[in-house]
């Protein structure tokens, strides 16, 4: 899918699309009822998930992607989604105040278990697959960001230096929940890509030093993508911010096949291809602001030159630098997909 050889055109891929967005897809260009899914409602499930696989079908992908999460209780702020798409909240982590901070909130804190993971919807939307489509899946949430979200990012920092041991037993926990998820979700038929968001940087760095995501990160995204590659799976990685830093580590130590988010500002995608595409495959890339905020014709020329640039190296993937979020104007989306398919 992703190799060296050149094709008419670079596939397109996309990690995330709101829902929002499926939902004004699905009723105003399909006109299809949009239904929301109840937990309680396998029948309401079944019709959400025929309308995500007819939008990523519909919409000239070759494969559907999906996560979904267990239930890490941690500690959230929510506010109005101010999104003229949106009708719903949106949360953020709090970054001051972390459902662990002590032995005793280690102890107290209510770990999922994996046994009352549902994957129904992964195994539904895997069998229910149009011909010739794949599956990318992976767990909402990566190892890293868990951490930050159940300590807090800056009880985070403090801990790195004042109680590792309980950074490791967090990390460890974590890590073995995660690695029993992906080898549940490996068992499904049409899966052709693990792909975990992790986001581990920011505009000029990564969140925290190098040298402690190779000691208790790296090595759990390694098992994951030598589990995926041992089912002749790839292993792609979503990672925001500046990963400089560990960009050798992720290719030769980790094993990815392809990295993903990509921000102009940071390094543009045909920057990251020059330097890595004839190892790893470059996913996306239409920087997020000209996506959201460009008018059509100059959106199409970021993307046309986009795929000249990349293109004929082959390992490229044509889609947004990070994700098709409720505030992205559909009709930009909509011409950003019009022209990588021609």
């Amino acid at each position: 899918m992703l190799g060296e050889e050149k094709a008419d055109r670079p596939p397109t891929i996309e990690y995330m699309v709101d829902p929002v967005v499926m939902r004004l897809v699905i009723k105003d260009l399909l006109g299809h009822e949009w239904v929301v899914p109840q937990s309680d409602d396998r029948e309401s499930q079944v019709a959400y998930w025929d309308n995500v696989v007819e939008f990523w079908y519909r919409m000239g992908y070759d494969f559907v992607m999906m996560e979904r999460a267990l239930p890490f209780p941690k500690r959230q702020i929510l506010a109005r989604d101010t999104a003229p798409q949106s009708d719903g909240d949106r949360a953020w982590a709090d970054e001051h105040q972390g459902a662990i901070t002590s032995w005793e909130d280690f102890e107290e804190y209510n770990w999922p278990r994996i046994e009352e993971a549902d994957f129904f919807p992964y195994e539904y939307v895997d069998s229910h697959l149009p011909d010739g489509m794949g599956l990318m899946a992976s767990h909402s949430g990566g190892i890293f960001e868990h951490l930050t979200w159940i300590m807090s990012y800056e009880r985070l920092c403090y801990a790195l230096y004042d109680n590792l041991d309980l950074v490791e037993a967090i990390v460890e926990r974590l890590g073995t929940l995660l690695e029993s998820y992906f080898a549940r979700l490996l068992e499904l038929e049409h899966l052709i890509a693990l792909w975990p968001g992790d986001d581990m940087g920011f505009r000029t760095a990564t969140l925290i030093s190098p040298d402690h995501l190779r000691q208790y990160i790296l090595p759990w995204h390694r098992r994951f993508a030598e589990m995926a590659h041992r089912q002749g799976v790839l292993y792609f990685l979503h990672s925001c911010g500046n990963v400089e830093a560990i960009m050798t580590d992720l290719i030769e130590n980790v094993g990815i096949d392809g990295k993903h988010s990509f921000e102009d500002a940071i390094i543009p995608a045909p920057e990251f291809h020059r330097r890595y595409g004839d190892r790893i495959a470059t996913l996306g890339g239409v920087d997020m602001h000209v996506l959201s905020s460009a008018e059509p014709d100059r959106l199409r020329r970021y993307v046309r030159n986009l795929i000249e640039a990349c293109a004929p190296m082959g390992r490229f993937a044509i889609g947004s630098g990070n994700s098709i979020p409720g505030y992205v104007p559909v009709e930009n989306y909509l011409t950003m997909l019009d022209e990588a398919l021609r």
